[in-house]
């Protein structure tokens, strides 16, 4: 059973993970492979990874004639410590899974055309007893598939080959959540059920070294060599994996996405992975086009509306948002991970296990999960950054004291240290049981000039947003360490963008918050600011924004609101999607809606889906 789910799971890890965000080194490629066949379907295969043989000499030929130069791990360690420098266009040629198609197909052609590569092995398949068998690539398969390790030691003897360990026996999911979801072996916390518990911090470190170390030794015995890389299964990895493999000499790694280093001695590199049996001509588009930016389509959706006491209604209600969202095909979901049954916007709950706030239910990571395996979307866990009521910790300082109705958030003061600490922790905690792509810091990060801003009030605006900015640079770092891919979204209001001057009532600035994060999420919602909801409004919006640098566009989500919060009513469906119309003629690259009510089905799916879906033909299903 546990291999039927990585079927699933390895075909939405890395087409997620690789979606256009492969930015490479500035002087190597990395490309990836997996099966090499000579029966490819050209029309859709079974293995949504696996290349066919003419495809790949199609390759070849194209990097040789295109002038890009294959080059040996060797040449990249060597480089990387300051030896002579890669070529000009220079590609590193990988293979994963160890199967056995890499001595039947691939490594006649790299003999042939004397390239260099990488073989990715996993010992325990390769080691599976004789007549066991195990589903992998849409097909039963013996130990047969894969190399032997009499043919690791042939290859070895070429010299053209450098094996890499894929892991023993963590390539696959296990079980890390109640709801039985399965989730990457070296990245998450097993759950067992029978104790209703966690695997520890030590447990987990302690598994990992485990299965590195025999890894090692046993590539170690059948060529000579410990292995110097290790290629993380499904581009899955962490601070902690790598410090492991690391000291045990696979110094280093390789994912399946951007390279965001998790401390200074990461060396970890991303890899483009080569899928759907790509021409030679579209593999170098790709290579030609490392850095576009794809329009984001954004549904923010509260969890609470998931969350039932009851657990079937509550399955129900989940099964009712992953079919909208599913038909609806936006690109990423920004999913609540605190409760706010109050609706103020303030966490004293949260859905995952945390050390200081009451867990409302652990959900989180199993309808995080469900969204990204089921919808095919990237799910960013939405956070408040000050808004917390820690009730183990009553004497924190806050910003502003108790709100008054319809004013502020209550927000802890960002200056203290303890409260820096406590707010880490649950944002690491976090991290620790889902595996959220992203992280939305929410419309709570502000500072006001009469707030009680204690050792910052001396401060200048653009200091104070400096500030804060530096606050969340700390909380992702914490998530980082688990999650080092992550990516950052801040939301800002309209305010600082239409009127600079009030960067001093916000502690926000659009030019600040393009440079510091990957998105920044303006909330195009006049209701906010008690303005009039006109077109001229939305207009002046969007050209303040394009007017704050010549790629401003590129980095701003606009996000419209589906609810008037004066009115206490929705907003009608014809004048959301004239408003997102509006946006997309004035020049906005991102859009975005909140709240998204899949109860009631508002926004009305049809209505909002030419807008929000990046499928080519958002029409109705037959």
């Amino acid at each position: 059973m546990r291999f039927l789910l990585l079927a699933l799971l390895l075909f939405v890890m890395t087409s997620l993970a690789c979606a256009n965000e492969f930015v490479p080194d500035a002087s190597l490629i990395v490309l990836t492979y997996h099966d090499v066949r000579d029966d490819v379907g050209l029309q859709g295969d079974r293995d949504p990874d696996a290349t066919s043989t003419d495809h790949l000499v199609a390759h070849f030929d194209w990097l040789q004639a295109n002038g890009y130069h294959v080059v040996s791990l060797d040449q990249v360690i060597q480089a990387r410590q300051g030896g002579a420098p890669l070529p000009a266009h220079a590609v590193l040629l990988t293979f994963d899974d160890g199967l056995e198609s890499f001595y039947t197909r691939v490594y006649p052609l790299l003999r042939a055309y004397h390239y260099p590569a990488v073989s990715a092995l996993v010992g325990s398949w390769m080691d599976l007893p004789p007549g066991q068998k195990m589903p992998i690539n849409g097909e039963s398969c013996t130990r047969d598939c894969f190399l032997s390790w009499d043919q690791v030691r042939e290859i070895q003897r070429s010299g053209l080959v450098e094996f890499a360990s894929h892991t023993w026996d963590l390539h696959e999911g296990i079980m890390a959540n109640p709801q039985g979801n399965q989730l990457p072996a070296v990245v998450s916390l097993e759950y067992d059920p029978r104790t209703a518990s966690y695997e520890s911090l030590a447990a987990y470190t302690a598994r990992l070294r485990k299965d590195l170390q025999h890894s090692a030794e046993e590539i170690d015995h059948a060529t000579g060599h410990r292995p110097r890389a290790i290629v993380w299964p499904y581009g899955a990895y962490n601070q902690i994996a790598t410090q492991v493999a690391n000291s045990e000499g696979m110094r280093v790694s390789f994912s399946l996405d951007d390279v965001i280093p998790v401390s200074p001695d990461d060396h970890t590199l991303p890899r483009l992975l080569v899928s759907g049996n790509v021409s030679a001509n579209r593999l170098g588009w790709l290579i030609r086009h490392p850095t576009r930016v794809d329009p984001v389509r954004a549904v923010q959706v509260d969890l609470d509306y998931v969350y039932d006491p009851d657990p079937a209604q509550q399955e129900r209600n989940l099964s009712r948002l992953l079919d909208r969202i599913r038909r609806m095909h936006p690109s990423q979901v920004w999913l609540q991970a605190y409760a706010d049954p109050k609706g103020d916007g303030v966490a004293q709950a949260v859905y995952f296990p945390n050390r200081h706030l009451p867990m409302r239910a652990d959900l989180f990571s199993r309808v995080a999960w469900q969204l990204r395996t089921r919808a095919q979307v990237r799910v960013y866990a939405w956070m408040p950054v000050l808004a917390f009521r820690l009730a183990d910790q009553p004497n924190l300082p806050a910003l502003g004291g108790e709100p008054k109705p319809g004013g502020d958030h209550y927000r802890l003061a960002p200056w203290d240290p303890r409260v820096r600490q406590l707010i880490g922790d649950v944002y690491e905690d976090l991290a620790m049981h889902a595996d959220e792509a992203g992280l939305l810091f929410s419309d709570d990060a502000y500072l006001r000039d009469t707030d009680n801003l204690g050792p910052w009030s001396n401060r200048s605006p653009a200091e104070r947003t400096a500030a804060l900015i530096d606050f969340t640079h700390e909380l992702t770092a914490r998530v980082r360490r688990w999650r080092p891919e992550v990516k950052t979204v801040r939301n800002i209001y309209t305010r600082p963008i239409l009127d600079p001057k009030s960067e001093a009532w916000f502690a926000q600035s659009l030019p600040a918050f393009l440079n510091n994060y990957n998105l920044t999420a303006v909330m195009a919602m006049p209701q906010l600011d008690k303005q009039a909801d006109t077109d001229s409004w939305y207009r002046e919006l969007v050209a303040r924004v394009a007017a704050a640098g010549p790629h401003a566009l590129d980095g701003t989500l606009f996000e419209l609101a589906t609810h008037d919060w004066r009115t206490g009513q929705a907003v009608s469906n014809q004048d959301i999607d004239a408003r997102f119309r509006l946006l997309q003629v004035e020049g906005a690259r991102h859009l975005g809606y909140y709240p998204d009510d899949f109860i009631q089905n508002h926004p009305q799916l049809e209505a909002v889906r030419p807008a929000i879906s990046i499928a080519d033909y958002p029409y109705p299903e037959r």
